[in-house]
């Protein structure tokens, strides 16, 4: 049988519009804390602690967006389940963040007050590490690798695909949630993990402190942006697409799609571990309901909004329906879910490419170019 020639992958933008991105990025990590602080507060160009919080926030939701991206836009593979994987990260740094409480506790004990209230006597055995800051940062990105590895090991052997691995990852992350939930497990029963005072020794609480999560969160987002697209344009990704648009031939090909599918699969949950870790001293508290299986959902809403297999569009996905809800769920708090279902059923139908599609056809239409 003739081997099939791998699809190459086409630029995803022009190399100036990658460079405007690129700048806004840079100018959003740099010049946006500098400005806040030289500005007064009363100035309209002053960012309020509550947007510099929303603006980080959603910053992390734009990383697991372009993690989902990663694996159903270049791979074909829909996760209603990677909400586990960002809270996995989130109740490591949680845990992390309890610990550095100390004796700043309202109960002036090394254990975190939660379970002081309880009458635990010892820290449990997935606590052992909590107080390093380095094996956090470590295991930030292994626990969700890790779950990731062992439950894609077994599913894509067994080639499990399309709706079906799709209602078992939802299984999963709402099975973890119900765990999470028991108080014997360690991990702060339904209230979860809040009222954090230190990172590092430093006030986590403080503007300059949030500031810098900022910062840090607009920088790692453009990290994970640059090395998507490396991914995307290697021949590791031309593979990934050739799954996604023929597994069968890529397979007769000589090419064994486990071990592409496991990779990407690993590394987009590494990717929504590390957001989950970044989110939670900037909302200070996680609990199980970020593993609620409607989270999980919204990931995908966002990369279908934005846009699929654009890896810009699922992160302007992420700010649209986020500053929607933000706005939303304030003014008409009654009609969010009806507007977020009402969304990604006309993004369906009507936009399949999302608002990235749109506007390349609308710009193609304008130039009088006919596809």
């Amino acid at each position: 049988m003739k081997p099939i020639d791998l699809p190459q992958a086409a630029p995803l933008f022009s190399r100036a519009a990658l460079s405007s991105w690129l700048l806004a990025l840079v100018v959003l990590c740099v010049l946006a804390p500098m400005l806040n602080l030289w500005v007064a507060p009363e100035s309209t160009l002053h960012l309020s602690d509550f947007a510099v919080a929303l603006i980080g926030k959603i910053m992390c939701y734009a990383i697991c967006a372009l993690a989902i991206d990663l694996i159903w836009g270049y791979s074909g593979i829909l996760s209603l389940g990677h909400g586990l994987f960002f809270a996995l990260g989130a109740y490591v740094m949680g845990m992390y963040l309890m610990r550095q409480i100390g004796l700043d506790g309202n109960y002036k004990s090394a254990l975190p007050d939660f379970m002081v209230f309880l009458d635990w006597k010892t820290l449990p055995w997935q606590w052992t590490f909590s107080d390093n800051l380095g094996a956090t940062l470590f295991l930030v990105v292994a626990v969700p690798g890790l779950v990731a590895f062992v439950f894609g090991f077994f599913a894509f052997r067994s080639r499990i695909k399309g709706v079906y691995f799709s209602i078992i990852t939802q299984a999963l992350t709402f099975a973890a949630m119900l765990l999470f939930f028991r108080n014997e497990t360690g991990f702060g029963g339904n209230n979860g993990f809040t009222d954090f005072k230190r990172f590092a020794g430093m006030p986590v609480a403080t503007p300059q402190m949030r500031m810098a999560w900022f910062v840090v969160t607009a920088l790692i987002l453009l990290l994970f942006y640059v090395l998507a697209r490396w991914l995307v344009a290697s021949k590791f990704g031309r593979v990934l697409q050739a799954i996604r648009d023929a597994e069968s031939r890529v397979m007769f090909s000589g090419y064994s799609p486990l071990g592409y599918k496991l990779t990407i699969w690993t590394v987009s949950a590494m990717m929504c571990g590390v957001a989950g870790a970044l989110y939670v001293p900037q909302v200070g508290i996680i609990n199980p309901s970020e593993m609620s299986p409607a989270n999980s959902i919204e990931m995908a809403v966002w990369a279908a909004v934005g846009g699929r297999a654009t890896l810009i569009g699922p992160i302007a996905g992420a700010f649209l329906v986020n500053g929607a809800k933000s706005w939303l769920t304030v003014a008409y708090p009654e009609f969010w879910l009806y507007f977020l279902g009402a969304l990604f059923i006309g993004v369906t139908l009507y936009l399949p490419q999302g608002v990235i599609g749109l506007l390349r056809n609308v710009k193609v239409g304008s130039s009088g170019v006919t596809k």
